[in-house]
C-alpha cells in the first residue's frame, strides 16, 4: 500500500541536516546511511549517498530521475548469479 499524500514523503531527519551540511560545505563527501526507506528529495540531487546493503556501503549519486523514489531501489540486497543448470537437460 502506497503512503498518503497529505502525509508526504518519508525522509529521516538526520539525512536532511547531513545534506544541508554538505551543501553549505562544498565538499564532495559521501553520507553513509542504513535508511533504505527513505524518499530521495530534490534537496539530495548531486549528493553521493552511501547505501548500506547488510554487507556493504553502495555509492549512489543522485541525480534528478531518483527523485520520488528510494534509497533501497539503488542499492540491491541480493546477488543472483543465475539459474542452475537443469541436469537432467545436460545428460541427454
Amino acid at each position: 500500500m502506497a503512503r498518503s499524500v497529505w502525509k508526504g514523503p518519508f525522509v529521516d531527519g538526520y539525512l536532511l541536516k547531513k545534506a544541508e551540511a554538505v551543501r553549505a560545505s562544498g565538499r564532495s563527501d559521501i553520507i553513509r546511511t542504513w535508511s533504505r526507506r527513505s524518499t530521495v528529495l530534490p534537496q539530495f540531487v548531486g549528493i553521493t549517498f552511501g547505501v548500506y546493503n547488510g554487507h556493504k556501503f553502495i555509492p549512489v549519486l543522485v541525480t534528478e530521475n531518483m527523485i520520488g523514489h528510494k534509497f533501497g531501489e539503488f542499492s540491491p540486497t541480493r546477488t543472483f548469479y543465475g539459474h542452475t543448470a537443469d541436469k537432467r537437460a545436460r545428460r541427454g
